[in-house]
């Protein structure tokens, strides 16, 4: 009877879909019979008048198959500006918006997430009728080469990032036309948060395009002047992380992402069978979770200092604004000659330039992201703040947070409160909290030696915000087999570090390190509300595409 009923909702549902299929089938066949005489209609419009006698300065280009070296010199959108006045330049740029009317045709040509306004009139010497019509009907986000002149417009351009100039345009040729209907409009993807809130006080609703479908449609997605920055921004993280430890004596390594076994004991891991294709090959196998085994390797073989920046891994099913199921790791391992706070005055440093230097060498793309995404410049001393767990407990209770265990662990919701009574007692968004209980920290953290229930360890923190776990790790074998024990780690795990043959058992030095999330730190130096606009393909619990 039970499978009987199942089968009868089972076709109860089928009909219904075919029913809305077929009440759908209409609709969607007059979309696409509008939208292609739509296609139709600009083709027609965007051909070239071969009557025209100046056809050969506008028109469809012929593809590029790499079959000529012109010769000729491109200027980027970003390098337009007043020291250029009255110079002839050739630009390659998508069309942003374009506007024709009568006689002129007005176009904002965009480049990476910069903007110039050119403008057309005819005169019939450099530019006809026939131009402007072609020009007027180039569909949006196609790619164009315009060659003009630079000229300084009567007032500023507000509505481009290159407001004191604009091209007056002398040739026109798409170089690469959209083809189909865009999925949503760059304006209302590019909107502001300001701007939607200002029009909802005026009792308007500006259309916005919702998360999802932005990443469903990443590669449009991602041409937002803001996204663009996001990412250069991002590129610039890399890079100066790479400067200041190269300074410091660091070498950059290359880990193996393709382990045997978990790499961190009791967290959650990508499990797979390698060489699966073939049975007498295969075996279990996981995706790292950190370099975190290698990078003590290499300093077990006397490299000192190393850093990576590479995939890092979590099977976790965590759908929060700050977790990712695969982020670039950040991560640094070094010898140590006497305390572990000569690993915390290398990671004050480190992000003290990495702040100073996206100051200084990244205001354009800071600009561009704060106009759609207004923030406040972070907060840093010159010398990191260090800060015990225990004077961290202390201002969480003195603020009426009395049920914050003093031997226990931070919730987000703690985390961000004491960022905040941070922020108001010294200045500082950033800061370092050292000296966890015990008990939270990894088998392998070397417990505090003045205080057994602490642990020579510590977490790093922007805005109230964890963005790094870090600590002076066990580099004696016996000590590290004890604390495996005590916490039921596996022993194959231990025995990596401390068996017969393991890393520790040829003289380990002293060391310490820790790994940080490359998107959490963009995402929070701009306090930004969501990892996924830092991750440029995210990878979460539900998303696996594109």
């Amino acid at each position: 009877m039970l499978v009987l009923l199942t089968m009868l909702m089972q076709l109860l549902r089928d009909h219904r879909a075919k029913k809305r299929r077929r009440k759908l089938q209409p609709k969607r066949r007059r979309k696409r019979k509008k939208a292609a005489n739509a296609a139709k209609q600009a083709a027609q419009a965007s051909s070239v008048d071969e009557n025209d006698p100046l056809k050969h300065r506008y028109g469809d280009a012929e593809m590029i198959q790499s079959k000529n070296i012109s010769g000729k010199t491109w200027t980027t959108v970003r390098d337009l500006d007043l020291t250029k006045k009255d110079q002839e330049v050739l630009v390659r740029a998508r069309v942003q918006t374009v506007r024709g009317k009568g006689k002129s045709a007005f176009l904002v040509l965009r480049s990476e997430s910069f903007t110039v306004q050119a403008i057309m009139f005819v005169d019939d010497v450099t530019v006809s009728k026939g131009m402007v019509k072609y020009a007027s009907n180039i569909p949006k986000e196609s790619m164009v080469d315009v060659a003009g002149f630079v000229r300084q417009p009567g007032e500023k351009v507000k509505s481009c990032t290159q407001q004191d100039v604009e091209i007056q345009v002398t040739g026109i040729s798409t170089v690469s036309k959209t083809s189909t209907a865009l999925p949503f409009e760059l304006a209302d993807a590019a909107r502001s948060t300001k701007e939607v809130e200002e029009a909802k006080a005026r009792g308007e609703n500006l259309p916005t395009v919702l998360q999802d479908h932005r990443l469903n449609n990443r590669v449009l997605d991602l041409r937002t002047p803001a996204n663009n920055a996001i990412f250069q921004i991002q590129s610039g993280v890399c890079m100066l992380f790479r400067e200041i430890l190269l300074s410091k004596g660091f070498r950059e390594i290359h880990t193996p992402k393709l382990i045997a076994g978990a790499s961190e004991g009791g967290s959650s891991v990508f499990k797979l069978q390698y060489m699966g294709n073939y049975p007498s090959l295969a075996r279990p196998a996981c995706l790292a979770q950190s370099p975190q085994v290698y990078k003590q390797m290499c300093i077990c073989s006397d490299f000192d200092k190393v850093f990576e920046i590479g995939p890092v891994f979590r099977a976790e099913d965590s759908n929060t604004h700050r977790h990712l199921c695969e982020f670039t790791g950040l991560d640094i391992e070094m010898s140590i000659k006497e305390h572990y706070f000569e690993v915390l005055d290398v990671i004050g440093d480190m992000f003290n330039y990495i702040f100073e230097g996206l100051n200084k060498r990244f205001k354009k793309e800071l600009d561009a992201v704060r106009e759609q995404y207004p923030f406040e410049d972070i907060e840093f001393l010159p010398k990191a703040l260090k800060l015990t767990f225990a004077e961290g407990i202390k201002m969480l209770h003195e603020a009426g947070y009395t049920h914050v265990d003093p031997y226990g662990d931070l919730n987000t919701e703690t985390e961000r409160v004491l960022g905040k009574l941070v922020k108001q007692k010294y200045k500082t968004d950033f800061f370092i909290l050292h000296k966890y209980p015990l008990s939270v920290r990894p088998f392998y953290t070397m417990p505090c030696p003045e205080d057994d229930k602490l642990s020579n360890s510590f977490d790093v923190f922007i805005r109230g915000e964890e963005i790094i776990s870090g600590a002076q790790r066990i580099h004696d074998p016996e000590l590290l087999i004890q604390r495996g024990k005590e916490l039921d780690v596996d022993p194959e795990t231990v025995n990596l570090y401390a068996g017969e043959g393991g890393m520790l058992r040829f003289g380990a030095p002293p060391h310490g390190g820790c790994g940080v999330g490359l998107e959490r730190v963009v995402m929070l130096f701009m306090g930004l509300n969501n990892i996924r606009k830092t991750s440029l393909f995210p990878r979460d619990p539900n998303r696996l595409t594109p």
